[in-house]
């Protein structure tokens, strides 16, 4: 059979539809295959675009239902993936409404004064002596500056260790102890005296009742000659908690004090100061120990 333009041909007045037409080998009829494949390719087309629909309404579909199961969930009904006895909203805490957890106050013991422990002799309980208060061979005060340590003594006869009305004043506040150390530069030399009272009271009112006139008694030896017996010197007094304290300086070959001797003030003026630095230190030494139990 040949497709050429030999071929047979649809009739003109016959039907389009393919179908209808039929052909065989005996009436030599010949289908028209371009409107055969063109009506097949349309066919085509509209099964895709019915595949196509068909898959969008599966989808609004399965929204559709997965919307009204989250809605179901909210209203309270059972759904497969939990109870429905969820808390309303009012009943459901806030993030503002959390509060971090809450502590009792505690606050740290405040730090113990140390001068409390030089105020009285019930709290005062250290070993105390000459050479426990001034330690060492020697005090440097500053870069050039060193005093070098002489003689020490103490006493519990109070009056002894001092002139002119001191000693009535120790006497009248019940002075328990009296320890003096010398210290010496060049030419110039200061004997330290320091009395111990059982209050910081008794102590102050030595301080404040002295009347800058009477003094201690100047302590020589271990290198230092006598001293401040007969000439002018400079003296002064000082007291803190149960310390009272005062120092004697003057020239060591006798030569009278004047206003303009520097050295001898500065001498007097540094070993003051240190042995009210070492007395300060006695209080913390042994608050110290008292904070840590000991």
């Amino acid at each position: 059979m040949s497709f050429g333009q030999g071929g047979s041909q649809w009739s003109p007045g016959g039907s389009h539809n393919p179908w209808d037409n039929q052909w065989s080998s005996s009436n030599n009829q010949t289908p028209d295959w371009a409107s055969l494949a063109e009506q097949s390719e349309t066919r085509n087309r509209r099964r895709r675009l019915l595949l196509i629909v068909g898959g969008a309404l599966a989808t609004v579909g399965i929204g559709v239902a997965v919307a009204v199961a989250v809605v179901n969930t909210d209203n309270g009904s059972a759904t497969a993936n939990g109870p429905n006895d969820l808390p309303a909203t009012e009943g459901i805490p806030s993030a503002s409404a959390k509060t971090d957890p809450s502590f009792a106050p505690t606050s740290a013991p405040p730090p113990l004064n140390p001068k409390d422990f030089i105020s009285s002799s019930g709290k005062d309980k250290a070993p105390i002596s000459p050479d426990i208060l001034f330690p060492g061979s020697q005090l440097t005060k500053r870069e050039g500056v060193v005093y070098r340590k002489g003689a020490t003594a103490s006493t519990k006869d109070c009056a002894s260790a001092v002139q002119g009305t001191l000693d009535k004043l120790l006497t009248d506040n019940d002075c328990t102890r009296f320890m003096r150390v010398t210290y010496f530069r060049d030419k110039v030399a200061t004997t330290i005296g320091v009395a111990l009272f059982d209050t910081e009271a008794k102590a102050t009112k030595v301080k404040d009742d002295w009347d800058k006139q009477s003094t201690i008694v100047s302590l020589s030896g271990e290198g230092v000659p006598v001293f401040c017996r007969t000439t002018v010197c400079r003296t002064t007094a000082n007291s803190y908690g149960r310390y009272t304290y005062f120092t004697l300086s003057g020239f060591t070959d006798g030569t009278d004090v004047k206003e303009k001797d520097k050295a001898v003030f500065t001498a007097g003026d540094d070993l003051s100061g240190s042995t009210y630095g070492q007395i300060r230190r006695r209080g913390e030494t042994q608050a110290a120990a008292a904070a840590n139990g000991q």
